[in-house]
């Protein structure tokens, strides 16, 4: 059920290639703003890194990421986007936030759960706020904590078919705490752009 516990339903005995040294990283925005901030970003880093101008459940990805609450509850934003396309993904997150974090995931980690369906087989819930529908301030730096939770996942974490590294070779990211969370669309890309550095520097 999730990165320490649980099988994954979908794409049974098949897997995408070995993954280079980093994932490939769409970053999704519906939006202009927060669009031109990630495109802004993503032109200065190394590694695959592009931009997606339109819903994060078009794009082609083994995982996305759920910038959620450390309780696991997904009722507003994106999150709520995910609870409907994927019936069952809230239920998975919550008990993988309270098999292996006593009910509260801590801002900078993140569990990986199944999301029901074939692709994207995951989701990587990586809280940006304690509490549901919480206003962050203006020098927060949770961003940068949930994207820094997701690349290590993704580089060091490990599901029931193996490293999360093999399994998952593209994901794809909202905007994280753009939305209920009111972070400046620059802000956020400029925290997510620092995360991708800190991992991924010295693996390329």
């Amino acid at each position: 059920m999730t990165a320490d516990s649980g099988t994954h339903t979908g794409r049974e005995g098949t897997h995408p290639p070995v993954s280079p040294r980093t994932p490939e990283l769409v970053l999704c925005a519906v939006d202009e703003p927060l669009a031109t901030a990630w495109a802004a970003a993503a032109k200065k880093l190394t590694g695959r890194v592009r931009v997606h101008r339109g819903s994060v459940l078009d794009v082609v990805a083994q995982a996305v990421v759920s910038p959620a609450n450390s309780y696991g509850w997904m009722r507003g934003g994106i999150d709520a986007v995910y609870a409907r396309a994927f019936p069952g993904v809230e239920q998975n997150v919550r008990s993988a936030v309270l098999a292996f974090h006593g009910g509260e995931l801590p801002i900078g980690d993140s569990v990986v759960v199944p999301t029901g369906e074939a692709e994207p087989a995951w989701l990587i819930s990586a809280p940006t706020m304690r509490e549901p529908g919480e206003r962050l301030p203006a020098d927060t730096v949770h961003p940068y904590l949930a994207a820094r939770a997701v690349f290590l996942r993704w580089r060091d974490g490990r599901l029931d078919e193996g490293p999360v590294r093999e399994i998952v070779d593209t994901i794809a990211m909202p905007g994280l705490g753009t939305g209920v969370g009111g972070v400046d669309p620059a802000t956020c890309a400029r925290q997510v752009a620092a995360a991708w550095e800190e991992v991924f520097r010295h693996t390329r």
